[in-house]
């Protein structure tokens, strides 16, 4: 049987046409998402008259057992309840893998709600034995961080939730000051409901006075920015991801990490392969949703710049273990722009240290 799978923003739609199935599998890392996709879930039991709900929170030494328990033990309001496994980033295991493929044997038949709630499932898990059972009898909710580029749009669809109309501007605003952090964005439209006249079309001047600076980066993001050649935004990301206090190490990772596998896609895609084939043969193989931003990225950086940036990132590297005197955060501010397409070097630099001729 094929695995249903339905957006976070399909899903009260697809219960309202299907009806309840015996499980949902909800899983990512974007909070306001995941909150609202279990929240829909939980709000369908209730509707259905299903009042009792068991809590399980898997921890460090959780007994599986009590998975079993709650699933055979008799509701005190009824024939059904609704099981909230609350796995967040937790690996099941061996004996988890087992409790829960079991468990998905009889699900059909208990009449109980299984809410499985989960970090992001790699697509390892997702061949497992244990999910592709609870799967196959119920919903997989993936619930992916917004694009940037969508994120202007969902900000102003969003906004119609609270009768406030954004104009373009304004939510293109919203958008760079709250990338990747959706629970702030809606926080600040709440509060824009509060403090806005109903009615009128909100600019991006007028917006200036409500909201504050609400973004959150990673290393991750910063990665998609400069493979899209955004410039602008792949600095703005390496500033946010510096005034968080994240260390140089761990951005250089990121890069060094994406320009070896530009390189490996250059070698195999001129050895004849297809950019899918050369995306699929990487450890762990890239996701289709990403490989636009591989090609651009090829199509910008020949091999011999990314031989020279990678060498660039070991002095830097070098430097951070206390090895050379590069200047660091202004290094991988010349390194982000010479990915993204900008045209360093740092002028102030010696010749032997800059990136680009």
């Amino acid at each position: 049987m094929a695995i249903t799978k339905v957006y976070p923003d399909r899903l009260d739609d697809h219960i309202q046409q299907a009806g309840l199935s015996p499980v949902y599998i909800v899983a990512g890392e974007e909070p306001l998402l995941h909150m609202e996709a279990c929240d829909t879930v939980r709000r369908h039991v209730r509707d259905k008259g299903i009042e009792e709900r068991d809590i399980l929170q898997v921890e460090n030494g959780f007994a599986w057992q009590q998975l079993t328990e709650s699933a055979s033990s008799m509701s005190l309001f009824g024939d059904q309840k609704l099981i909230e496994l609350r796995m967040g980033t937790q690996s099941p295991g061996q004996e988890g893998g087992k409790a829960l493929a079991a468990y998905a044997t009889g699900a059909r038949d208990s009449g109980n709600i299984l809410l499985l709630s989960a970090g992001r499932l790699d697509y390892r898990t997702q061949q497992s034995q244990w999910f592709k059972a609870l799967a196959e009898c119920g919903v997989f909710v993936a619930i992916w961080p917004i694009e940037f580029k969508r994120l202007g749009w969902w900000i102003k669809q969003r906004a119609g939730r609270y009768g406030l109309e954004l104009d373009q501007d304004a939510s293109s605003l919203m958008a760079v000051r709250y990338e990747g952090n959706l629970l702030a964005a809606d926080q600040a439209l709440a509060r824009m409901q509060l403090l806005m006249t109903p009615g009128i079309r909100i600019t991006a001047d007028a917006l200036m006075q409500y909201i504050e600076e609400g973004a959150r980066y990673d290393v991750f993001t910063l990665s998609d920015a400069w493979l899209g050649g955004d410039r602008p935004r792949s600095l703005r990301i390496l500033q946010g991801l510096k005034g968080e206090g994240i260390e140089p190490p761990i951005i250089l990772w990121a890069i060094t990490r994406e320009l070896r596998t530009l390189l490996s896609l250059h070698q195999h895609v001129e050895q004849g392969q297809s950019l899918d084939q050369a995306c699929k043969a990487q450890r762990p193989s890239i996701p289709e949703r990403r490989r636009p931003l591989y090609q651009q990225a090829l199509n910008r950086l020949p091999r011999a710049r990314l031989h020279k940036l990678l060498l660039f990132a070991q002095r830097l590297d070098l430097t951070i273990k206390g090895g050379g005197t590069l200047p660091i955060w202004q290094g991988l501010d010349d390194v982000i722009l010479t990915l993204a397409g900008g045209r360093g070097p740092l002028t102030e630099w010696p010749a032997a240290y800059r990136v680009r001729a």
